[in-house]
């Protein structure tokens, strides 16, 4: 269910402009590369040896903490030459479509996930038993093994070529108590090393259409990171992938789930007939503000956050998402100073497995199989109505959320050229609290944090994380302008010190 902020994400692929990856030759050897790349300065002992800069330590005793900040952690990671890992048995050699919601342009991205794994010294190696697990998957899941081409009509197709996705073996010298120390929350400390973006792996067409990379841990413990093309598979299609891997790692015989491609089955209607008005698509492309501008730090909700957002509703009856995307939508649009007699957007990723039947979408279906719920209001609206009114326009748009709805959606886009770009003036949140990617167990139990690893301007995710005293609670990553960060963070904690007091 994931999706993300085309403007962003395409600018800084383009700011690279790298090569294609199949002029280059990934070795399948495992020779360790001699390079080393700290993420930051490190200071050389007497001795010789090297030791980490370690978090202040009024932050570590710190025992809750809503806003997390980069931290200064620094630490060296050992990486192995990417090679390319293909299906363990022989596949078709075909072509695949790709469905017409699979074609969107907001969709041509890359999505970064990250999963921490608590390990022990059992002497068995992470790297090695998902290397494998991985070629048995590809084996289902070949079209992921592919390259994606784009038709002479503009149409994107996978080339089943079973070529192989990148993978990457890695050790870091820092231990998982140290990372949870400064909070395994987005941004992670030197997160580029965990997740080194391969030379001319950045490209939708013509790329490998994932990149993993396993990094071991001082401690035993492991981090999976993986980087996915948005165009193959949305969030459940790739954690559905992931548990895949997971399972074949623990020695199942079999996978839960098959894989099931049936992208036909959300083409555009012949002919497009649009019966809604998607007023979201006729939105004027707003630049967002410099890249060297933003900041990212993410927030944290804990269960009495949460409640005290959704009592102060009152006789309402929210939930969790409704009330917190409402509560975070309101801070947002008061931070950016939006002018009364504009538009504050908030569009919301939905989930259409849930009508499965109705769109006949079967089991193992692992395409996109999301659209975007939209409302558009007056920013002077938004800021002085109350946060109920703003769950009741959250709560209309999910309910308008039909089969209709989403044929509708497909046949405008399809009409307007397949786009659909995001202004800067719109925030776009979804919620990968129930993925399944926290039921990712490769056999070292279940990830200690399991989601995305990113955010970009306008674009948030709802993460289920643990808070310092081991509860549930919410993590939203926020990027924003510095100064507008700075008022988010105090409208945030204004408004719940405003629900707050009506708890008692």
């Amino acid at each position: 269910m994931l999706s993300c902020g085309a403007i962003v994400w395409r600018a800084r692929a383009a700011a690279r402009a790298l090569p294609s990856i199949l002029h280059r030759n990934y070795s399948r050897k495992e020779q360790r590369s001699p390079w080393v790349n700290p993420c930051r300065p490190r200071q050389l002992s007497s001795d010789g040896s090297t030791h980490k800069l370690t978090p202040p330590v009024d932050m570590l005793k710190q025992t809750k903490e809503r806003v997390h900040t980069p931290a200064t952690l620094a630490y060296a990671v050992r990486r192995r030459d990417p090679e390319l890992v293909g299906p363990a048995a022989h596949t078709p050699r075909e072509t695949k479509r790709l469905s017409d919601l699979d074609d969107m342009e907001d969709l041509r991205v890359h999505v970064s996930l990250a999963l921490f794994y608590r390990g022990g010294d059992d002497g068995v190696d992470p790297a090695g038993v998902i290397r494998r697990a991985l070629g048995e998957a590809l084996v289902r899941y070949y079209p992921l093994a592919g390259r994606l081409r784009e038709a002479e009509d503009g149409k994107l197709v996978v080339d089943c070529t079973g070529e192989g996705v990148l993978f990457v073996e890695a050790d870091a010298d820092v231990r998982l108590a140290e990372l949870e120390a400064v909070g395994l929350r987005p941004p992670f400390p030197c997160w580029d090393q965990l997740l080194f973006d391969v030379e001319g792996s950045s490209s939708v067409l013509n790329s490998p259409l994932l990149l993993i990379q396993v990094t071991r841990l001082l401690c035993g413990s492991f981090i999976f990171a993986l980087r996915f093309n948005h165009t193959i598979c949305d969030g459940i299609g790739i954690a559905q992938f992931m548990n895949a891997m997971a399972e074949l790692a623990r020695g199942l015989p079999s996978t839960t789930v098959e894989p099931v491609w049936s992208r036909e089955l959300l083409e555009v209607r012949d002919p497009p007939a649009p019966s809604f008005t998607h007023r979201e698509l006729d939105q004027l492309l707003e630049p967002p503000p410099p890249a060297g501008d933003m900041v990212m730090r993410s927030f944290t909700f804990g269960a009495s956050d949460l409640t005290a957002i959704k009592k102060s509703l009152l006789r309402d009856t929210a939930t969790t998402f409704e009330a917190l995307a409402a509560f975070l939508w309101r801070a947002r649009t008061a931070a950016l100073e939006l002018p009364p007699g504009g538009t504050a957007s908030l569009v919301f990723v939905t989930n259409l497995r849930s009508a499965a039947a109705e769109m006949s979408l079967p089991t193992g279906y692992y395409g996109n199989a999301i659209v975007h719920s939209t409302v558009l209001v007056d920013p002077a609206a938004l800021r002085g109505g109350s946060l109920g009114d703003a769950v009741a326009l959250v709560r209309r748009a999910k309910a308008a959320v039909t089969a209709e709805y989403v044929r509708s959606m497909i046949d405008e886009m399809v009409l307007l050229g397949r786009r659909y770009l995001w202004p800067a003036n719109m925030l776009v949140i979804s919620d990968a609290r129930r993925l399944g990617f926290h039921r990712v167990d490769f056999g070292w139990g279940e990830p200690v944090y399991a989601g995305p690893a990113d955010a970009a301007f306008g674009l948030s995710f709802f993460i289920a994380v643990k808070d310092r005293g081991g509860d549930d609670a919410v993590a939203v990553p926020v990027v924003l302008p510095r100064l507008a960060m700075d008022r988010f963070a105090a409208e945030v904690e204004k408004l719940l010190n405003t629900v707050k007091p009506q708890l008692s």
